[in-house]
């Protein structure tokens, strides 16, 4: 995770712990000995993190909330009252920080409960930084698929904006659905089949808010290079783009590849056909026959493969699954869909800060 964020969730806790040490300090007010050991406690607590932060900044601060989220949970008696009253007595004692509000301190009992189960963390989960955690606690209910946006985020390097963004447009089904469509399996060595599978998705979405109702491929390939950054993020990573409309000369005829991209992880070639309408059997053909140009003519000795990828407006699976048999080059076939989402205050907000 980029340094950036983790010093943003680090930041204030330094803050805390260079203010007063007063940690003996008797509260005032009409809660038990009980309530007021448990404020100790927690004050107890970030005391002891001071040293361990050095040292593992990131994973000391979640146990640290982790603990105070235990503490908190231990007290649920007290309902409200007990989070409000600690939310005083942290900023009389730490003004500086910004991390102890109500809120904040009920995700912190959340995250507790969500994890008090398990024996040992995810590692994945120690790595992301407690907003990116919080993300995943408030949207994904299923920790199985909550490990798996975890690990994606470590490997892609996903901002916060860029995990909501892939939560909201529910990646994890369309990349681990059972509804993709291909013969990876069957025409590439395992490991190169299992990538290239995980690779695909269905729907890929293309959010071309300025695309009018009656496009033409055309204009559908013009819009997608314009915005070729957006493009290259839903595809995934290692996806380096070559050219559009990229030219094969056969004999004396020129054909054209849609898109054409090289897989730095696959390492080939992956040619993408764009169609406006449902899948036609004939559309393998234009493809499987691409692909072989490529092979002959373009790839390196030590390049793979290519792969296709064939985008239709729709699909039926048993007919393209049909299509496919006793074709020998990697080729998956997925349906698109066009989102118009214009984008939010803070996406606009959070480009700015990145121009200055």
């Amino acid at each position: 995770m980029t340094s950036i964020f983790l010093l943003k969730e680090i930041s204030f806790l330094f803050s805390i712990l260079i203010v007063g040490e007063n940690m003996n300090k008797i509260i005032n007010g009409a809660f038990d000995v009980d309530f007021n050991k448990s404020i100790i406690k927690i004050k107890k607590e970030i005391k002891d993190t001071k040293i361990k932060i050095l040292s593992d900044n990131n994973e000391k601060l979640l146990h640290l909330y982790f603990n105070i989220g235990k503490i908190i949970n231990d007290n649920a008696k007290y309902g409200n009252k007990f989070i409000y009253c600690l939310e005083k007595e942290l900023k009389l004692d730490y003004p500086n920080a910004k991390g102890f509000s109500s809120r904040n301190l009920r995700r912190m009992q959340q995250f507790y409960n969500e994890y008090k189960g398990f024996e040992i963390w995810p590692l994945s989960m120690a790595k992301l930084t407690w907003t990116h955690n919080t993300i995943l606690i408030q949207k994904i209910k299923n920790k199985d698929i909550r490990t798996w946006y975890a690990n994606e985020t470590i490997k892609n390097n996903w901002s916060i904006v860029m995990l909501e963004h892939q939560i909201d447009s529910n990646l994890y089904e369309r990349q681990k659905g059972n509804c993709k469509s291909n013969n990876f399996k069957e025409t590439l060595i395992d490991a190169q089949g299992d990538l290239a599978d995980d690779l695909q998705k269905d729907p890929y979405i293309f959010n071309l808010p300025l695309l009018s109702s009656n496009y033409l491929e055309k204009d559908l390939e013009k819009l997608l290079i314009d915005r070729i950054r957006d493009i290259l993020l839903e595809f995934g990573n290692g996806f380096s783009f070559i050219g559009n409309q990229y030219k094969l000369t056969i004999g004396n005829d020129e054909y054209y590849i849609d898109l054409l991209f090289y897989h730095i992880k696959l390492k080939c070639y992956i040619a993408v056909e764009l169609k406006t309408t449902s899948f036609k059997p004939e559309y393998i053909g234009q493809l499987n026959f691409y692909l072989n140009a490529l092979d002959e003519k373009i790839k390196s000795p030590g390049d793979n493969q290519s792969i296709g990828i064939l985008l239709c407006k729709n699909k039926n699976k048993y007919t393209v699954d049909y299509s496919l048999k006793n074709i020998n080059t990697p080729i998956g076939v997925s349906s698109y869909e066009i989102a118009k989402l214009l984008p939010t205050e803070k996406e606009i907000n959070l480009y700015l800060d990145n121009r200055l």
